[in-house]
């Protein structure tokens, strides 16, 4: 989705491992099955960044925030996912912004989330006591609740005493605007042009030019509370009192939990796929039924290199994946909401320069995502440039067509039938794609090396017109069948004839050529070959011997197969899901389980993943990554069903 991976690279591996400081023990010990360590003394004693895996996501459906190990929130958006930053320290650590709250003295930490939901835990165990703080965003349907986009932090002292240190250093529009600090009676409020901020604070505050700084003492039992409220204009800042935070905590968890309880799965893996469907509902834009590919920005996915995009916008791509994983596990009005974006925005326009439709739309529907470079922002350890917008969003892609009416399909068979307006609308790219499949495109991986006839692009083509097919079939909806079956079964020639090499004994990247790609990896997950096929079975044999490593897959080699960048090549998450499939689907159930369970080692201390893997397992990339969850749900459901 605009890049590749890399270890970290030859750009400073002095400089990376200075900021580094220690990195994160990854175990197997929380109460939600999952455990995070850090030796860290806190970022004021010299650690300017956390590596990209040692966060954490909370969110209220509108807005998200990355928690770090270390306690402090280093990434939030106010009011949206896509509005600028208020804490960037991710991206910056000195410009920034940050929200720091953790332990006042040398601690480790580990950071859970409360069992079933999306409210995080951080603890701090020193030699006097142990302490956590409860981070989470209060899910409301009351509209004067929903527009606080509230973010509290409930801190307790558990065991002994424990000293915490606090510091709130808002840096409004990705730190370009300047705002002011003034009390409003129990109430801080950060004031910029565009955007005001509450905070509400149980424990004395003091203003330190552009924040506020603190230090308190708890004792065993003992509790503080931090809200910070986005503040609308003509609302009246408020409190918020620890009776009330402790109310909003209970409703929160219960809010999760009753809405998990709606899952289907219950399968081998139902931690790791219920932790990936809380995270995908995270990145649920709740107003419009949009899921944003990830909550961040420019997060690199080659340290020290120039591959960073924004993610934080809804690519057609997912389409398919999202209905295909939310209707799995049963979560229908979720599936529901997100077919209503679909048929509200993305429908046939004029789409120039990339056809009917966009690859990406903004999480409102707006077609306009004008990329630009934030000069003033460093990027993740020394990592430039920063880019919001995403300039990927003009290319043409011509697998969206196939995603877009796959998922289509999917919901019209296993959900509700779709409206006549709809269909038509299906008809209409269907023709669309009738006369323009043979089209060079950037294809999947949005390649700015130049357009080429990618082989994954010819696949999806297919699947847009086959999965039409079928629907006019059972449901006798008008079509011009002679025409699309006839266009169909060319571009099932084409990509036998054209998309196979005998030089590689492979299907290959894109025609005529031999370089070999893990997109091929869907094409028996399309259903458009037999997963036994003697072609397939030497593809897939090719893929294992060039392209996996540790179970993790690659998704080229860019030293073959130029993508216009700059940088090395990791693995790709998603690729490395679809690979566990394409062995399940294969009848290589052994190795199948193998795999899935190596990449499950990959995850975070919290069961997320970024985009990518690096050499030495790092998580690189936008973080964390719908696409790579939703793949993990459906290589989870179909390993779990061959199994029996």
């Amino acid at each position: 989705m605009g890049g590749t991976d890399g270890e970290h690279g030859a750009a400073g591996d002095d400089r990376a491992a200075e900021r580094h400081g220690p990195a994160a023990e990854h175990g197997r010990d929380g109460a939600d099955g999952h455990d995070g360590e850090s030796g860290q003394d806190g970022r004021g004693h010299g650690r300017r960044y956390v590596p990209i895996a040692d966060h954490g996501l909370i969110g209220d459906l509108r807005t998200a925030a990355l928690v770090a190990i270390d306690g402090t929130i280093d990434w939030y958006c106010s009011p949206s996912f896509d509005a600028p930053s208020v804490f960037a320290a991710v991206l910056d650590a000195d410009r920034g912004g940050c929200f720091e709250l953790a332990a006042a003295v040398p601690a480790r930490t580990k950071q859970f989330y409360f069992p079933d939901t999306n409210v995080l835990i951080t603890r701090f165990y020193t030699a006097d006591g142990v302490g956590e703080v409860q981070d989470f965003m209060p899910v409301s349907e009351d509209p004067a609740e929903i527009g606080r986009h509230r973010l509290i932090r409930r801190v307790l002292c558990v065991r002994g005493t424990m000293p915490f240190r606090v510091r709130v250093a808002p840096r409004f529009d990705y730190g370009t605007r300047p705002h002011t600090v003034r009390p409003h009676g129990d109430v801080t409020v950060f004031a910029s042009e565009r955007l005001s901020l509450g905070l509400t604070s149980t424990v004395p505050l003091t203003p330190d030019g552009d924040d506020v700084r603190g230090e308190f003492r708890l004792t065993e039992g003992g509790t503080a509370i931090l809200a910070l409220d986005h503040l609308a204009e003509g609302v009246t800042p408020r409190g918020c009192a620890r009776e009330e935070a402790e109310s909003a905590f209970g409703a929160t968890v219960s809010y999760w939990r009753r809405w998990l309880s709606s899952s289907r799965y219950r399968g081998r893996w139902r931690e790791m796929v219920h932790r990936s469907a809380l995270t995908l509902k995270l990145l649920t834009y709740a107003p419009t039924g949009a899921i944003v590919a990830a909550p961040t920005t420019s997060l690199p996915e080659d340290i020290g290199g120039e591959r960073n995009w924004d993610y934080r916008y809804v690519w057609v791509r997912d389409a398919a994946f999202c209905v295909y994983a939310l209707l799995r596990l049963g979560f229908s009005e979720e599936a529901r909401a997100f077919m209503g974006f679909v048929s509200r925005h993305i429908s046939p326009g004029d789409g120039d320069p990339s056809g009917p439709l966009q690859i990406m739309y903004g999480i409102d529907g707006r077609t306009d995502l004008t990329e630009t470079e934030l000069g003033h922002l460093e990027g993740h350890l020394g990592s430039a440039p920063v880019r919001v917008g995403n300039a990927a969003a003009e290319q043409l892609q011509l697998d969206i067509y196939g995603a877009l009416i796959d998922s289509v399909y999917l919901y019209d068979k296993w959900a509700e039938p779709v409206s006549s307006e709809e269909w038509d609308h299906v008809c209409a790219l269907v023709e669309w794609v009738c006369g323009h499949w043979d089209q060079p495109d950037e294809g999947i991986w949005e390649t700015r090396g130049g357009r080429r006839k990618f082989l994954y692009s010819r696949l999806m083509c297919w699947v847009a017109i086959e999965r039409a097919i079928r629907m006019a079939h059972r449901r006798g909806l008008p079509a011009d069948l002679p025409r699309w079956q006839a266009c169909r079964d060319t571009i099932y020639r084409r990509i036998m004839s054209h998309g196979w090499s005998e030089q590689q004994g492979a299907f290959v990247q894109h025609e005529d050529g031999v370089v070999l790609d893990a997109s091929v990896l869907m094409m028996p997950l399309t259903k458009f070959i037999a997963p036994t096929d003697p072609k397939w079975l030497r593809t897939l044999d090719s893929l294992t011997e060039d392209l996996v490593s540790d179970s993790l897959v690659y998704r080229y080699d860019p030293g073959l197969s130029p993508d216009g960048l700059r940088g090395g090549e990791g693995t790709f998450s998603i690729c490395s899901f679809w690979y566990v499939e394409a062995l399940t689907r294969a009848g290589r159930l052994d190795e199948a389980s193998l795999a899935f369970e190596k990449m499950l080692t990959y995850a975070n201390h919290l069961g997320l993943y970024a985009e990518q893997i690096g050499h030495t397992g790092e998580q690189q990339g936008n973080f964390p990554q719908a696409f790579t969850h939703l793949s993990l749900i459906s290589a989870a459901f179909n390993l779990d069903r061959a199994l029996g």
